[in-house]
């Protein structure tokens, strides 16, 4: 997509531009997530590093099919949040939490219930972008099935599907065999959404994935946020304010206090927080008067 022809394209009420795509049949994966968005719930949420309690009582709903943007400062905690909602917070040596995750009502963190099983339901996308670089671009996307040991007898439409959903068929379609580490820093990013997206998942994490990203890349994946609202639900840590209130449809105002845990200050519908929010804290951070 070029200058010239983006006034052509439609665009949300949030004014993001709307690529126009390809549709693909919907390919079927054997002993995937149930389909459909989620809602997560986050109840007496707690973090530690050590004895360093890091992260105090959140308590944070997160609906099905929405995009909920968590911002704050750096330090207050956003980042150890999301690792808790898909488990990954247990596997940093020392680390320690409490309270309750809950997954369309289902506690991530009960007895019996496999770390696998929920990040397989539950997508992380890193801020940096880390495709296998010895893989083809098609076996990038794939990679998720094969660690997960799922099965689909429709690969090619699973990849064509994935990769429209993260916005980077048409630029990639007729070099699926080269390297996925090949391409721009931009593209690596939605191949990675592409491949945390092809295990069809109910909720997709994102930690600052723009962060790296020039202005247009940026814009390509917050398109591919805006089109995957409704069917996946979206939760991203942003430190870019324009960008949370572009994408999200609410958001959670992290603060923490020096040498006192993280916590959430106010959350609410994203129009409301950064226009009239409850707390004059928020409205100094999302006009940029400190953080």
């Amino acid at each position: 997509m070029t200058d010239l022809d983006e006034r052509a394209l439609p665009m949300t009420d949030s004014g993001i531009l709307l690529a126009e795509r390809p549709s693909v049949g919907r390919a079927t994966i054997i002993g995937g997530p149930p389909p459909g968005a989620a809602t997560l719930e986050a109840k007496g949420a707690c973090a530690w590093f050590g004895e360093r309690l890091v992260l105090e009582g959140v308590d944070l709903i997160m609906p099905a099919g929405q995009v909920t943007a968590l911002i704050g400062p750096s330090g207050c905690g956003k980042s150890t949040f999301l690792r808790l909602l898909n488990r990954m917070h247990e596997l940093i040596p020392g680390a320690a939490l409490d309270g309750e995750i809950l997954l369309d009502g289902d506690d991530i963190y009960a007895t019996g219930t496999r770390a696998q099983q929920v990040r397989m339901r539950i997508g992380m996308v890193f801020q940096k972008p880390n495709p296998f670089p010895a893989m083809s671009i098609r076996e990038n996307v794939l990679a998720g099935l094969k660690l997960a040991r799922l099965k689909c007898d429709e690969k090619d439409d699973l990849v064509e599907q994935s990769l429209i959903r993260a916005g980077l068929w048409k630029e990639v379609r007729d070099r699926l065999d080269s390297a996925g580490g090949a391409l721009s820093g931009g593209q690596q990013q939605r191949l990675c959404i592409a491949r945390s997206l092809a295990v069809q998942p109910n909720v997709l994490l994102m930690d600052e994935p723009c962060s790296a990203l020039d202005p247009t890349s940026t814009r390509r994946v917050e398109e591919t946020i805006d089109e995957l609202r409704g069917e996946v639900t979206v939760v991203i840590v942003t430190h870019n304010m324009q960008q949370a209130n572009r994408v999200s449809d609410s958001c959670a105002f992290f603060l923490a206090a020096e040498n006192q845990p993280g916590v959430v200050v106010e959350q609410g519908p994203t129009r409301k927080m950064f226009e009239n929010p409850d707390d004059p804290r928020t409205l100094d951070y999302v006009e940029g008067r400190f953080g």
